[in-house]
C-alpha cells in the first residue's frame, strides 16, 4: 500500500480542492510525496450530507453487524501493519516496534470496543410496564435506552498516528454507539491516514453498509476543521491536542445556534508525588520508573509525568541527583513535527526565565527536529505564586517542586488543575495514612496511580482516561479510552405508551437482542 493524496468522501474522493502539502520527515528533515490537497467548500458538504443519509439506518443495524464491521477493520490493520508502519515511520519518527504495537493497541480497542456494541450493555435499556389500576395515578408503560446521535466529527491526533487517529479510540467507540464518522486527518502524518482510511473503507463495502458510513478529509489548515464543527449537521466532536486548539473548537461548537459537546483531550501535567517511604524502600528503582516513564515517547505522551512533588529531605536530594544523571546521559531522539520541536523549545526558555526556577538537567540536543530531556526545579512557594509552572510543555521536560513538610505538599496538590493522571508513590508503613492526599488528587485526576507510573495506558472496560479541565473539555464526565467512552456519542430516549410494533427491538417485550434490561427495578435478561 502506498497513499496517492486525496481525500476519501463517502466511496468517492475529493476534488481539486485548495492548498496542496505534503508530509514531512521529521528524523531525515525532508518532504515526502505525494501531495495532498486541501478539501473544497463543496467536498465538506457532501461528505456531510452522506453521514446524514448513512445515520439512521446505521443507527438502526443491531450491535453485531457493527462489531462485524469493527473486527473487520481491526483485520485489516493487522494485514497491512508493514505497510502502515513504514509509512509512519517516515511520518512521525517513531521507532517501528513503538508503531508495530500501537497498531496492535488499535486493533485490539476496535475489538473491546465491538464486544460492547454486541453485547449492548451500554445501551441502558430500562422498562417500566403499566400499571393503568395503580391509586392514585395510573402508571402508563414507559422504557428507555440510549441511542445514537448521528453524524460525528473526529480530529486525528499528531502523536499516536493509529491508536487516536482515523480508525483510533474515537472513531471506533463511534462506530461502536451506531454513528457515522468524518475524520479530519492531522496533516503531519496524512499518508498514514489515508492508508488507514482505505482500510476502513474496505471495511465498509465488504460490510454492505452506508457509503456514508465513513470519511476522511484533508486540510493543510483550520479551515476544514472549523467549517465542520460548525456544520449544523454535526452532533459533536472528537478531538486530541493542544489546550489551544482544544478551547478553540470548543469554543466554535458552543456559538452555534445549536451548541454540541466537544469531547476534547487536551493539557495535562499529570503530576507524580514522591513520599519519604517510597525513597527510602526503593530509591534507585523509583528512578529507573520515573526517568522511563518522562522521556518515553520523547516526552510526547498525554501521559508523560510533567511535576514531581517531593519533601525536600538529603534522601530526596540525593534521589533527584541520581535521576538527574540519567536524564543527562539520555540521547535525543526526534519530535514529531518541527513545530513540536519549535514549541518545545519556546516553552523551555520560557520557564528557564520564571522566578523561582532553576536548571535541574540538560541532556545534549543535536538535529533540528530532536530534543533531550530538559528538567527544572522550583520551591513551592514560588509553584503555588505562579500558575504558568503548572502549565504542561509538551515534550521531555519537567519540573521538580520541593515542598518544606507534608502540609505544603497538600497545598501543592490541592492547587492542581485538572490531569489526566496523578500519582502517589509511598512506601509500606506510610500508605495508609494517604487518605487526605488521594482524596485531594481524586479531586484534580481522572485516573489515579499508587505506587505505579502514568504511561501505558490499559485499554479496558473499567479505565478511565479524562480529567477535570484543562485536561478535558467536559470536565472529566466521560472518557476517550474504555468502553464508557460509547456515551459520548449517544443520547437517552423514553417510549412512554407505545405498541409492540413501533418500539426497537431493544425494548419490545421479547427481547430479541437477548439484552441485560433494567425492568421495573431488577436487572434480566428474560422477555416481559
Amino acid at each position: 500500500m502506498k497513499p496517492d493524496g486525496g481525500s476519501l468522501i463517502g466511496f468517492g474522493s475529493g476534488g481539486p480542492g485548495g492548498a496542496s502539502f505534503k508530509a514531512f520527515d521529521p528524523a531525515r528533515e525532508c518532504f515526502i510525496e505525494p501531495s495532498f490537497p486541501s478539501v473544497a467548500p463543496e467536498d465538506i458538504e457532501r461528505a456531510v450530507q452522506l453521514a446524514v443519509s448513512a445515520a439512521p439506518a446505521w443507527a438502526k443495524l443491531p450491535g453485531a453487524i457493527r462489531a462485524k464491521f469493527m473486527r473487520l477493520i481491526a483485520e485489516n490493520l493487522e494485514s497491512k501493519i508493514d505497510d502502515l508502519v513504514a509509512r509512519a515511520m517516515q511520518e512521525t519518527g517513531l521507532p517501528e516496534a513503538r508503531l508495530k504495537g500501537e497498531v496492535g493497541r488499535t486493533a485490539g480497542q476496535l475489538r473491546l470496543y465491538a464486544e460492547s456494541a454486541e453485547r449492548g450493555d451500554w445501551l441502558d435499556v430500562r422498562i417500566e410496564t403499566a400499571q393503568p389500576d395503580r391509586q392514585p395515578l395510573p402508571k402508563p408503560d414507559h422504557r428507555s435506552m440510549l441511542r445514537p446521535i448521528g453524524p460525528v466529527v473526529v480530529f486525528g491526533s499528531s502523536n499516536f498516528p493509529f491508536a487516536y487517529s482515523v480508525a483510533g479510540g474515537d472513531t471506533a467507540s463511534a462506530f461502536a454507539a451506531g454513528c457515522p464518522v468524518i475524520v479530519k486527518a492531522h496533516p503531519a502524518h496524512p499518508g498514514t491516514s489515508e492508508l488507514v482510511g482505505r482500510l476502513v473503507l474496505h471495511a465498509v463495502h465488504a460490510c454492505g453498509l452506508p457509503e456514508g458510513t465513513f470519511s476522511l478529509l484533508f486540510d493543510s489548515g483550520f479551515a476544514v476543521g472549523q467549517a465542520l464543527v460548525q456544520h449544523p449537521a454535526i452532533k459533536a466532536v472528537g478531538f486530541t491536542g493542544s489546550l489551544r486548539g482544544g478551547r478553540a473548537l470548543t469554543d466554535l461548537a458552543a456559538a452555534r445556534p445549536e451548541p454540541i459537546p466537544v469531547y476534547a483531550e487536551m493539557g495535562s501535567v499529570n503530576p507524580v508525588f514522591i513520599l519519604p517511604g517510597a525513597l527510602a524502600e526503593r530509591s534507585a528503582a523509583l528512578s529507573d520508573g520515573l526517568h522511563a516513564s518522562a522521556t518515553v515517547g520523547v516526552g510526547q505522551f498525554c501521559t508523560n509525568p510533567g511535576l514531581i512533588v517531593l519533601q525536600r529531605s538529603p534522601a530526596a536530594e540525593q534521589f533527584i541527583q541520581a535521576l538527574t544523571a540519567k536524564l543527562t546521559a539520555t540521547p535525543e531522539a526526534t519530535m514529531l513535527t518541527a513545530g513540536m520541536k519549535k514549541a518545545f523549545v519556546s516553552n523551555t526558555e520560557k520557564r528557564s526565565r520564571q522566578p523561582g526556577v532553576t536548571l535541574l538537567a540538560q541532556a545534549a540536543t543535536v538535529s533540528a527536529c530532536g530534543a533531550a530531556p530538559l528538567w527544572f526545579e522550583t520551591e513551592a512557594k514560588y509553584f503555588l505564586g505562579n500558575h504558568e509552572l503548572a502549565e504542561e510543555i509538551f515534550g521531555p521536560s519537567s519540573l521538580v517542586v520541593w515542598c518544606q513538610n507534608r502540609a505544603e505538599l497538600l497545598t501543592v496538590a490541592a492547587r492542581l488543575e485538572g490531569s489526566l493522571t496523578a500519582t502517589v508513590h509511598a512506601g509500606a508503613a506510610e500508605a495508609a495514612e494517604q487518605g487526605d492526599l488521594v482524596d485531594r488528587l481524586a479531586d484534580k485526576a481522572g485516573r489515579v496511580i499508587f505506587n505505579g507510573f502514568p504511561t501505558g495506558l490499559e485499554v479496558s472496560h473499567a479505565i478511565v482516561h479524562a480529567g477535570p479541565y484543562p485536561a478535558t473539555s467536559d470536565g472529566g464526565r466521560s472518557t476517550s479510552v474504555g468502553t464508557r467512552a460509547l456515551y459520548r456519542w449517544a443520547r437517552l430516549v423514553c417510549y412512554q405508551g407505545f405498541s409492540e410494533e413501533l418500539l426497537p427491538p431493544e425494548l419490545q417485550r421479547a427481547n430479541p437482542l437477548g439484552l441485560r434490561r433494567l425492568v421495573n427495578g431488577e436487572w434480566t435478561q428474560q422477555p416481559l
